[in-house]
């Protein structure tokens, strides 16, 4: 791992924070979902950064994050963004794409702060419908969910070959970096909070999903909604919702992919957003050049990570 490759540290309310930040263009945020880290945007982060001044983030509470004073609501985490892009300097509208709970805090973000987001690209992402994996749901059952959470290598491989529908996705070091991020002290206490603020045992509470799908519906942000069709952990079905519900969104379905389409279909995943950005809708909030970076010989800058957006 190079040093520009390597995540770096930032203070954000007081609070130490992992982040990764390269390349130079308009800003791009990456949120990833509950129990992961900034790893599931690797491939992503790496791909845009030719193009884009790109933020990677470990949410508070996992990965290299300290978690946060507050309780773990969806409003806190879109505060915490916020605060994130002031203290890294991003004083212009950023593309958020987020994965899973990273979309429904994109969302969020959107509805309480606006004039930050240019556009959200929200991949396999909460907030369209109440099914959910069991394992999640499971959470919601004291003192269940805590054991459930126990770090142990299988629970690791388990959860990464849920995550994927091709198995070998489900590396080696991704297990081995999944089981570093639950031996985290603050882990499991981390995603039980989250968890039981969003759902329960039957699955994720419609009045929060309902009532922020529906002012995202208002807002007048270019959106694009991605899902993998073999996800389980928030079904394929859930497209359908969000193409009802967010009826000027562009879609799109992944065949033979699962929760991670970032990973599972990176190529793909990267062409889809660098379109998706280039459509009229986006384009006056675009500066950088967006043809497909595999056309050039790597002649844009790469600026190293630092502190500063």
């Amino acid at each position: 791992m190079s040093a520009a490759e390597r995540p770096r540290h930032v203070t954000v309310a007081g609070r130490r924070v992992r982040h990764r930040v390269d390349g130079d263009g308009p800003p791009v945020v990456l949120l990833h979902g509950i129990g992961r880290t900034l790893r599931d945007f690797t491939e992503q982060h790496d791909l845009l950064a030719q193009r884009f001044r790109v933020h990677s983030v470990d949410l508070p509470g996992y990965g290299g994050s300290l978690p946060m004073t507050e309780p773990y609501t969806l409003d806190a985490l879109a505060r915490f963004v916020g605060r994130y892009l002031d203290v890294v300097g991003v004083d212009r509208p950023a593309h958020l794409v987020g994965n899973s709970l990273g979309g429904a805090v994109a969302m969020q973000l959107a509805v309480a702060e606006p004039a930050r987001v240019a556009s959200l690209a929200l991949v396999n992402s909460a907030g369209f419908g109440r099914e959910v994996t069991i394992a999640l749901r499971l959470l919601a059952l004291r003192p269940l969910g805590r054991l459930l959470l126990r770090p142990s290598r299988a629970l690791a491989r388990r959860t990464e070959l849920a995550l994927f529908h091709d198995p070998a996705f489900a590396t080696a070091e991704r297990i081995a970096h999944a089981l570093e991020t639950a031996r985290q002290p603050y882990t499991a206490r981390v995603m039980l909070e989250t968890a039981r603020s969003l759902g329960g045992f039957r699955g994720v509470r419609a009045p929060w999903r309902e009532d922020l799908v529906a002012r995202v519906a208002a807002l007048d942000v270019p959106t694009l909604v991605v899902w993998g069709d073999r996800d389980l952990i928030l079904p394929a079905a859930h497209l359908d919702a969000a193409r009802a519900l967010l009826p000027r969104a562009r879609t799109h379905l992944f065949r033979d992919c699962g929760h991670l389409p970032q990973v599972e279909r990176a190529e793909e995943f990267h062409r889809l957003l660098l379109d998706f950005w280039a459509a009229p809708a986006t384009q006056g909030v675009l500066t950088a050049t967006i043809a497909d970076p595999r056309e050039e010989d790597g002649a844009a800058r790469r600026r190293p990570a630092t502190e500063a957006g």
